[in-house]
């Protein structure tokens, strides 16, 4: 039996600048699906809208024609408070920069997502010890993001990502600002989450090595995404 479709996106266009002397199309045309537990790449050169794609994709950002379906719910066919509530419930989130909530704890960051998606007090607790104790940070929960090194803190925001269990997790260059070996113990406890929990990961990268664990690899040129032939 195949594996369900996680989120998938029909004939989106975006364009910036419409009403300007010099509109710039960013998206074209872009049709994009990713099934449970698949690890999907995406490339492009340096202002080929791959972050904008990204910004759509996590509805966080509008097309100007199109949709996108996650999780068997249409992204923008409703309103904003309809799209926040799908948004915390079936997304999560790892950037470059961290991200983390500077004036809450290791544990309360990780708490964050249990609470807006309304688990019961009592059930948050034991996630957040048991996310802890897989990403080796047990005896850090009480700490601050600023009192962690940069792997530790990008292990926290991949846990916070994946706490909850979204249907999708998007990442924009997660390891960019990570040295080789961090990075590696990154990508290998975010893989872990993803496969282990059936989470499917589209992860915008330069890295030749992240590009060799992913299951698919997809280029974003001429506003459209172009998937590698397989080997």
């Amino acid at each position: 039996m195949a594996t369900p479709v996680t989120v998938r996106c029909r004939a989106l266009y975006k364009t910036y600048g419409v009403r300007s002397a010099s509109p710039v199309a960013v998206l074209r045309d872009v049709r994009f699906a990713a099934r449970a537990g698949e690890f999907v790449v995406l490339l492009g050169r340096s202002g080929s809208g791959k972050t904008t794609f990204l910004n759509v994709l996590g509805g966080l950002e509008p097309p100007d024609r199109g949709e996108v379906e996650l999780a068997g719910h249409s992204l923008w066919a409703g309103n904003e408070q309809q799209r926040a509530r799908l948004r915390r419930a079936q997304l999560g989130f790892v950037f470059q920069s961290f991200n983390l909530i500077p004036t809450l704890t290791v544990a309360e960051n990780l708490t964050l997502p249990l609470a807006l998606n309304d688990v019961a007090v009592g059930a948050r607790e034991p996630q957040v010890v048991s996310m802890l104790d897989r990403l080796g940070l047990a005896n850090k929960g009480a700490r601050y993001p600023s009192e962690l090194s940069g792997g530790e803190q990008q292990r926290v925001a991949v846990g916070r990502a994946l706490i909850h269990t979204p249907a999708l997790v998007i990442a924009d260059e997660p390891t960019g600002n990570l040295d080789l070996e961090t990075a590696r113990q990154v990508l290998d406890f975010l893989q872990e989450l993803v496969r282990e929990r059936g989470v499917a990961l589209v992860m915008a990268t330069h890295s030749a090595e992240v590009m060799g664990r992913a299951d698919r690899v997809c280029h974003l040129q001429d506003q459209q995404i172009v998937e590698d032939a397989p080997a």
